[in-house]
Order: C-alpha cells, then structure tokens, then sequence
C-alpha cells in the first residue's frame, strides 16, 4: 500500500514544499571508492566494531555494483530515504548488481555480525531500510521485469519498483496488486502484505507471489514455492524482511483492462459525520471492483473530507456505483472522477522525493466502522499545532478476507479498513507539538482497533510486534531460528529468534 505513500502525497501537496532529486532514490552508477583506513561501524547488538581497511576492500573488489563508503561523491545521496525525518549515516553502502553480489555482501555482513539495513525503495517509515554506523544494503540497481503472458505470470528482480511491474503487466492486458504510489519498492511492500488498488479483487500482492528466490542469512541462495521449501514459501508472505533478501518474485498475474475509473471526490468538513456514516454502511458491501478510500484531512489550506476510488469493473457500471458516494455527500468541493489508464492512476500518488517534508505516521487494522469508532475519530481530529495532518481509512475487504488466517504468515483476514493517522511539516520547523497531538489523538482512536500493518511499524515494541502476528507467531520463530539464528536481518517487524 504503499497506504504512506498515498497519505504523503496529499501531506505534501498541503505543506507545498519538495526537493525535486529525484535521481536520489534511484539507480546511482559511480565507480567505488578505494578504501584507504580501517572503518568504525556497528554490530546487529549495538556494540562497536572495526572493519579492517584489507577486508572492506577485498568486499569491493569481490562486487560488480558499487561499494559506498563516507566521503564519496554520492554518499549522501545512497543513505538517504523518502522520509526526510530520518536522517542516519551507514557505515559503508553495497549496491549490489546481482545475486553473487548479495551472497558476497551476506557474508561479510555475516562473519563480522554487522548491523544490516536492506533498502528497495526506501518507504520504511521508521527509516528500517536505513541505519547508523551499519551496513546499508541498496538494491537499486537490481530493477527488471520479464512477463510471460501464457502462463500469466511476472518476474520481478527484487530492487524492481512497482511502477516497472504495472508498466511492463499492463502492456499485455495483466495486473497484480501492486499498491497506490509507483515508486515503492516491490520487495518492501510484498513481503509485509501488500495492499493496492485492486487488492480487494485478487487479494494481497503476497497472495498473488507464486515463487520467490532469496539469499537467506547463511549467504545460501535458495527458491521457494509450494514445492520446494514450502515452509519459508509460507513465512516470507507476511513475515517481511526476516528471512533474508529476496532476489526474484514470480508474481500472478490477472486479466483485466487498462481503463478505469479513478479520482477524488472531496466534500466539505461539516458534512464528516453523515459522510462516516455512509462509509460505515458502504465499505464492506461494496463490490470488488470498487476501491474507495475515505480521508479527513486538516492542512493550513482549511480541512476537507474526501474519496479516492479506482472502479476496475464494467465501465457501464461506473456512473451506478458512484452515484451512491455522490449522492451521500451532496455538492462536492471537487470532483476528479475519470476514466484513466490504469498504470496512470497508479503514478498519480507519486511524489518528487520530498526532502523537504517530515512526516510521522500511525495505522492500525479495523473490521467496520462502529458509531463509537466514529465518534472518537470526530472528537479527536481538531486544529493540530502546525502543519498538516490526515485520519486515512484505506479500504480492504473483498478477497483479503477469503484467505484463511494461517494460508500465509498474514494473519489479519478479517480487516476491512486500514485506519492511519499522519501528521507532516516542513523541515524547516519542530514538529514536537505536532507528533505529540498525533499520539494523544492516536490513544483515543487505537482502542477501536486491532493489530497494525507491519510494513507502517513505527516505535511499537517488541511485545505488540509479537503478538501482531496472533497465532502464526510459533512457526515465524521456528523458521526465523533454521533461517537466521543469529538475527542478521533484524530491522523490520523483528522476529527474534530463540533457543
């Protein structure tokens, strides 16, 4: 989902501040630096460490991609990600150009037990993609996509984006969940579930991984599939990063058309609670094809509430099925339904690296809207000091609920809507009284909801990571101990493993 992404946008577009880098996330081609000292860096504990200048450069001279180290031109660029809140300085950067690389950089990580930080796209909200004094692995120079329009399936190397996967799937009339700004990372998003525009009618982008290759923490490379491995096949679908770096997704892929019905509808703030009203009633019966996301947004500009909808279904039906949002709200302050190419739609949560914008986020999973949810999420959202803010309810439901429970590592089948709390400023101010509103709200809110989307962890502890993943929890750890004893890959939603 990319759900964040989507949210940043409309942030970013109410605090009207962005740094247009955009080669910053993307592929970086330099030639790599000598390494000329010893390095200071950091052990997966937390203890110091230092990495001998002979062993750093035989890692460098071993790699067909980049070794980045501090002082090189492109430096700061690499250990950057989208959140410019999060600002942390690895001690050497791999942007490795295939698989050999990664069980070259595995390794080494490995036998000098360092802190490692795996980055696609660099949507981690809490900045997991990134670390101080560690070893930030970048795929970003691992991007393609093949597609096999018989079999109906895509090939997706693990630094691809998702708008490398929808532009090549469409070009044959197929899709897959693929999330709501083109810019995430496939890996990212997939592993932690993987909600989308069409998610409601093919399910997770999880659901939809038939195959995957991964370097696991031993630095072997091993595939996965109902067949073969089947039981980390299972865990990596829901289990994020735990398992090691996935290389390869072979992704299912469904016939559908390239026009649909997408936009926002936005409505006047007075008419938020007959509007909550309706979504509590709407939501969960809505067919498949309709995703539509409800907002209340707060910006310096004034406060709204809005629609964001993609109707992938006839488009005969189109006009019926939003007539009904039309007619709950009255007279909207904007209405930019349209028919538009699909692979558009999904670039039109896109932002251009907003460095210049800090952000904060919540979310948690809800099954409904109950009248007293409503009401706590209407007492809660006033004036926030500063900045902008916006209570997102991102629709789910459909096929995301015809999945058992235990059929992949994602337990929550049951939600219907993905409730997330954002507050974002300008970086220029202190966001203090800001991202306190947000937790003192966000108390009042969380008692109506159960669980959180792992890929939107923030500061959640250990326990709540825990038992967020309900009854899947014993055979995460079982696997995490034959995968990663040692606790290489821990910065994600960390299942620790145990003697």
């Amino acid at each position: 989902m990319n759900r964040r992404g989507f949210v940043r946008n409309s942030l970013a577009a109410a605090v009207g501040a962005s740094l247009p880098l955009k080669g910053a996330l993307g592929a970086i081609l330099s030639a790599s630096k000598a390494v000329d000292a010893d390095i200071n860096a950091v052990t997966g504990d937390g203890a110091s460490v230092t990495l001998k200048r002979a062993a750093v450069q035989e890692l460098g001279e071993s790699l067909r991609g980049n070794l980045i180290l501090p002082g090189h031109a492109v430096y700061d660029d690499a250990r950057r990600v989208l959140n410019a809140s999060i600002s942390k300085f690895p001690a050497l950067i791999v942007q490795p150009r295939g698989v050999a690389d990664i069980r070259n950089t595995v390794n080494f990580a490995l036998s000098e037990n360092l802190l490692v930080a795996v980055k696609c796209g660099g949507h981690s909200h809490a900045g997991k993609s990134t670390c101080d004094g560690g070893l930030m692995i970048d795929l970003s120079l691992m991007r393609g996509v093949r597609v096999d329009e018989r079999e109906r399936l895509a090939y997706v190397t693990g630094g691809s984006l998702l708008g490398d996967m929808d532009n090549e799937t469409m070009q044959f009339g197929l899709v897959t969940s693929a999330g709501t700004v083109s810019h995430t990372g496939v890996a990212g998003l997939t592993l932690g579930g993987g909600f989308g525009r069409v998610a409601r009618r093919y399910g997770l982008s999880l659901d939809n991984v038939r195959a995957i290759d991964i370097v696991t923490a031993d630095g072997e490379l091993r595939h996965a599939s109902a067949d073969e491995n089947a039981e980390l096949y299972w865990g990596v679908r829901g289990g994020g990063g735990n398992f090691g770096i996935v290389t390869n997704f072979e992704f299912e892929l469904h016939p559908m058309q390239r026009e649909v019905v997408g936009g926002n509808i936005a409505f006047p703030f007075s008419k938020a609670r007959q509007l909550l009203d309706f979504y509590a009633e709407y939501e969960a019966s809505a067919p498949d094809e309709l995703f539509l996301c409800m907002g209340l947004q707060n910006s310096p500009e004034g406060r709204a509430v809005s629609f964001n909808a993609c109707y992938s279904g006839p488009s005969r039906e189109a006009e019926r099925v939003f007539a009904k949002v039309r007619a709950a709200g009255g007279t909207p302050l904007r209405d930019t339904l349209r028919t538009i190419d699909y692979v558009a739609l999904q670039r039109s949560g896109d932002v251009d690296d907003p460095r210049a914008v800090g952000s904060y986020t919540k979310s948690g999973f809800s099954a409904g809207l109950k009248p007293k949810f409503i009401d706590a999420i209407l007492d809660g959202f006033g004036e926030q000091p500063g900045g902008s803010s916006v209570f997102f309810l991102y629709h789910c439901g459909g096929q995301i609920n015809r999945m058992a429970a235990d059929a992949t590592a994602f337990p929550h089948r049951e939600i219907t809507l993905t409730p997330l709390l954002a507050v974002s400023w300008p970086m220029t101010s202190d966001p203090t009284a800001q991202v306190a509103w947000l937790r003192k709200y966000w108390a009042s809110v969380e008692p109506h909801m159960q669980g959180f989307y792992t890929n939107d962890i923030i500061d959640e502890t250990q326990q709540q990571v825990d038992e967020n993943y309900l009854g899947n929890y014993p055979r995460l750890v079982a696997l995490k101990n034959k995968y990663d004893p040692t606790n290489l890959f821990r910065l994600n939603a960390n299942v620790i493993p145990k003697a």
